[in-house]
C-alpha cells in the first residue's frame, strides 16, 4: 500500500480499478494500487482478502482501469458499484451502444 509520504514526496503511483468474475456468477469490484498482490490476496483467500470474495469460489479478472490517484480511482469504484448488474456486463463486454442506453 502506499502511503501519504510516498506521495508526497513525488513517488507516482498507479491506482487500478478491476472487477472479477466468480465461478458462481458474481461480479466484485474493488481498487488497489497492486493488482497483481491483490489478486494474490483473492486467490489465497486470506486476511487480506475482501469478506466477499472468500467463498466465491475461482475468479476471472475480467475488466480493468488506471487512475492517476487514489481518489480518482475510489469514486470510479463507487460509481461502478452503483450501476445494474446490466450495465456493468455492458462495460465489461466493451459494449459502448448498450452502456450509453443502459
Amino acid at each position: 500500500m502506499t502511503s501519504i509520504n510516498e506521495e508526497s514526496k513525488g513517488i507516482k503511483m498507479i491506482y487500478t480499478v478491476y472487477i472479477l468474475h466468480f465461478s458462481d456468477g458474481s461480479l466484485y469490484i474493488g481498487q488497489t494500487n497492486n493488482l497483481s498482490e491483490r489478486l494474490k490476496n483473492h486467490s489465497a483467500k486470506n486476511a487480506k482478502a475482501a469478506k466477499f470474495t472468500k467463498n466465491r469460489g475461482n475468479f476471472e479478472l475480467v475488466y480493468k482501469e488506471n487512475y492517476k490517484s487514489r481518489i480518482e480511482a475510489m469514486r470510479r469504484e463507487k460509481q461502478l458499484k452503483g450501476w445494474t448488474r446490466a450495465k456493468k456486463e455492458a462495460l465489461i463486454s466493451g459494449n459502448l451502444k448498450l452502456l450509453k442506453e443502459l
